[in-house]
């Protein structure tokens, strides 16, 4: 027998299982409105009185429909409401420039979109057939009188688009389906070992790789969901305090906010001894690994995946073999990116690039066929980065093929922020790199010749920047230079240019 994979399958679980259970603590602090606290039942009513919605403003099976939202209940629904009811979540990053929203919106045919309260004035001229507020225009996201139409699961579907950047200055639309998401999380929550025991906070943004899948791997095991709308050190002590959170997902800049707040303090560290945090984006030095375990006493785990992979791809946990370890020599054992979740294969071709094959590995980049032919080729996904496999078999992220930097956890095309710099008219070469840097994994750094007789500034090279494109991806450091390294035809040799910053480390990754 094959029955279809369906993201349905976790909410149906947690409605038979866990109804009356608290599925959901929104933030408090919505701009709007905040839900507060919803069993999953009601969880499941959002859901169906969504798709209800969907239906009544006419959209089919694989319409589009965008959110442009921080971390809120509403965008947790939606991955039942909209995908549930065969049509496509395409979850925006809020941080990004109008013009990279009003492209994604565009290009992703999106006809239904979604605005969180906070950009509605920043975003009120969005061309789509249909714009609503969250919070202030509910009765435009829910329709309660009606039942929605029934939809057969279709497990090779497109149930979300996500967009992530890439090699190019336009960012790709990965095509997640259902198949992806459904194993991804079911393989993630075996490896996490979750259970209806645990709680889990958002610490993670929702919009990105969905949560890295957890809305549904915690949703299917009843695991009640604490929605954080923004990130300070301090309030994630204050809600594993209050919640008794057990699990958390967070790129390595999370983990330095939570490490910075944890002196301040006051009494013994929330959730030492029970709390998971899984971090990945870039691994993090060993000294930060040990301070987790040292000084807030919870577990470390790190991953390694790209949004193309749903996200996961390895896993890197504490081994019972390595309990009487030193804890610096724990700690190095646990930076490394891991071995393969179970499904995946990995391996590392002649050019060292990182190949993987799994049912995570997306369907495509939508509306993109020659970019998924090369991402695809050969019957392997085509990582970008480089790698080795060490002598424990663990993969070990060295370098990264394609040009793309992660600073806090999101990555950040070097070609589109080159072309934002060399559009100023007193730049007249510029090369873009990323540089290590102890809070943010790795940081922007332009290498700017200027344009003869320019008295153009570092800050005004950066505040240029800002205007045109999100703020986290303006340098944050401008170097001018006289000249640039080429080769003899003239392409950057960016690998000369990002070498005295790398001096003295293992891998060319933060």
């Amino acid at each position: 027998m094959i029955v279809p994979f369906s993201v349905n399958d976790f909410l149906a679980r947690a409605l038979a299982v866990y109804a009356e259970r608290t599925g959901v603590i929104d933030e408090p602090n919505q701009p709007a409105a905040s839900l507060g606290d919803l069993s999953y039942a009601r969880l499941g009513e959002l859901a169906r009185a969504q798709a209800a919605k969907l239906d009544q403003l006419g959209l089919g099976v694989g319409d589009r429909v965008a959110y442009v939202s921080h971390n809120s209940a509403r965008l947790l629904a939606a991955f039942w409401g909209v995908c549930g009811s065969g049509r496509v979540l395409v979850p925006v990053n809020f941080r990004l420039s109008v013009d990279e929203v009003r492209y994604i919106i565009e290009h992703s045919g999106s006809s239904v979109v979604y605005i969180d309260p906070e950009l509605k004035d920043a975003l009120s001229d969005l061309k789509a057939d249909h714009v609503f507020v969250l919070g202030e225009d509910d009765d435009d996201l829910y329709d309660y009188d009606r039942e929605p139409r029934p939809w057969e699961p279709d497990e090779n579907a497109t149930a979300t688009i996500n967009y992530t950047s890439g090699t190019t200055a336009r960012p790709k639309g990965v095509q997640i389906t259902h198949r992806n998401i459904w194993t991804n999380a079911v393989t993630f929550a075996l490896h996490a070992g979750v259970t209806d025991r645990d709680v889990y906070l958002h610490t993670l943004p929702m919009f990105h790789a969905n949560g890295w899948g957890m809305p549904f791997a915690m949703t299917g095991m009843g695991v009640p969901h604490v929605v954080l709308r923004k990130v300070d050190g301090a309030e994630i002590l204050r809600r594993v305090e209050k919640h008794g959170v057990t699990v958390m997902c967070a790129a390595p800049a999370v983990v330095a906010a939570v490490l910075d707040a944890a002196p301040d303090w006051e009494g013994e560290i929330p959730g030492r001894d029970t709390v998971r945090i899984i971090v990945a984006g870039a691994p993090p030095p060993t000294k930060t690994v040990a301070r987790v375990e040292a000084e807030l006493g919870w577990e470390f785990i790190q991953i390694y995946g790209l949004t193309e992979t749903s996200p996961l791809l390895t896993v890197n946990r504490r081994r019972q073999e390595w309990d009487d370890l030193e804890p610096e020599e724990r700690a190095h054992k646990l930076v490394r990116a891991g071995t393969p979740a179970i499904g995946v294969t990995v391996k590392i071709d002649d050019e060292g690039e990182v190949l993987a094959r799994s049912n995570v590995v997306l369907e495509g980049y939508w509306d993109q066929p020659e970019e998924s032919a090369v991402a695809l080729r050969d019957g392997w996904f085509h990582t970008g980065d480089g790698g080795v496999i060490d002598d424990e078999g663990y993969l070990v992220i060295s370098d990264r093929k394609k040009d793309v930097i992660i600073t806090g956890g999101e990555n950040v095309s070097s070609i589109e922020v080159e072309d934002v710099i060399f559009s100023h008219p007193d730049v007249a070469e510029v090369a873009v790199i990323g540089v290590p840097d102890e809070k943010w994994g790795e940081t922007i750094k332009a290498l700017v010749v200027k344009a003869e007789g320019s008295e153009l500034t570092e800050q005004e090279l950066i505040d240029y920047c800002k205007s045109k494109v999100a703020r986290y991806k303006a340098p944050s450091s401008v170097e001018f230079r006289d000249v640039l390294a080429r080769t003899a035809t003239g392409k950057l040799q960016k690998f000369k240019l990002r070498a005295p910053f790398w001096e003295g480390r293992e891998r060319q990754v933060n």
